[in-house]
């Protein structure tokens, strides 16, 4: 069952990375919605990726035809576009040309490929495909002992916090890494928990209330220009629980205590904007690095970024990730179709 207010949530996330990286580069406002405040959209996705699994997967059968369809569905969700995007930045600097991301040498392409280090937002790519991977050893867990998530999640908390959120950075013959994963996991964590106890916790009508969409708010404080908080946590977002506090407690609030049918979450404009969420991500910063080299004033430099922005995530959903997500379930099934033919 679809849970339509996410949709507005994910374009939401979109949004809020658009809008630092354009006051960023700009200056636009004195650049106070910028200032890294655009990993809180990134947190946001990480949230929404740990529990859109937990809550589609948990609860089925842990086998190989399971595991084989959620495979599918998130290599046709994340991996095409990526790609695609990679190598259009690979080769169009070799060939000479302006690149869509700065992917100059070799062993920076192997690198992006084999999802252990990423350019500008492409960081983001590689933690979430070792998600993905992650994600099956708890699906394991919820098949034999469930209880045992929580214990798990509960260790590996509290090692990150001792271990001051590791990052390690390097390279393996030649080809450079960067792992990020360490510091995205608690978010991720947070998505779980909430997801695999979506469909169980029932939360009393007295509490689900439309009010609670203005938890939305408390993101927005969280901006180093607008944020009470004196401690470092307003500059590293990451490696703070009370960061991950108040961002789980927004998303708990738009989850479990915003009715489903809120008029400002569940709407045609988030629906099209979580379907474009993804290439909205992606695409942004190359259109962004082309428009700011215009000389325009700045208001009217918003306008076509988000109008470029939006039209070339449409364009890049409807003609190439809804397709080729197709293209890869109908090859999966033929291949399937075909070997129980022969079994038979």
């Amino acid at each position: 069952m679809e849970i339509r207010k996410l949709n507005m949530l994910r374009g939401l996330a979109a949004l809020i990375v658009l809008i630092t990286h354009f006051s960023d580069a700009t200056g636009w406002l004195d650049t106070r919605l910028g200032g890294r405040a655009g990993q809180y959209g990134v947190m946001l996705f990480f949230m929404l990726s740990g529990f859109l699994m937990a809550y589609l997967y948990l609860d089925r059968d842990f086998n190989k035809q399971n595991i084989g369809r959620y495979a599918l569905a998130r290599i046709g969700r994340v991996i095409p576009l990526y790609l695609v995007v990679v190598l259009i930045s690979y080769f169009s600097i070799l060939s000479g040309f302006e690149s869509l991301y700065s992917i100059s040498e070799t062993s920076y392409l192997i690198s992006h490929l084999v999802f252990i280090k990423g350019e500008s937002v492409l960081w983001t790519i590689a933690p979430e495909i070792q998600f993905y991977l992650l994600f099956i050893g708890f699906w394991f867990l919820a098949a034999w002992r469930p209880g045992y998530i929580y214990v798990l999640i509960f260790a590996i908390l509290i090692l990150l916090f001792l271990t001051n959120f590791p990052r390690p950075t390097g390279d393996i013959q030649g080809i450079p890494y960067d792992f990020h994963l360490f510091r995205s996991l608690p978010y991720f964590f947070i998505g779980v928990i909430l997801g695999m106890n979506y469909k169980s916790f029932k939360v009393p009508a007295y509490l689900k209330s439309n009010w609670f969409v203005l938890a939305l708010i408390l993101i927005f404080i969280l901006y180093p220009d607008f944020s009470p908080v004196k401690s470092d946590a307003k500059r590293k977002m990451w490696l703070n629980y009370e960061v991950l506090l108040v961002m789980s407690v927004v998303f708990f609030c738009i989850v479990y205590l915003v009715p489903d049918k809120n008029i400002l979450l569940s709407n045609k404009v988030g629906d099209f904007l979580g379907k474009i969420s993804y290439s909205l991500y992606l695409l942004h910063i190359p259109i962004l690095v082309q428009l700011n080299k215009v000389a325009l004033s700045v208001e009217l430099k918003l306008v076509l970024f988000m109008i470029s922005s939006l039209l070339a995530a449409y364009v890049s959903y409807r003609y190439f990730e809804r397709p080729a997500a197709a293209l890869i379930r109908h090859i999966a099934s033929r291949k399937l179709r075909l070997r129980t033919a022969s079994i038979s």
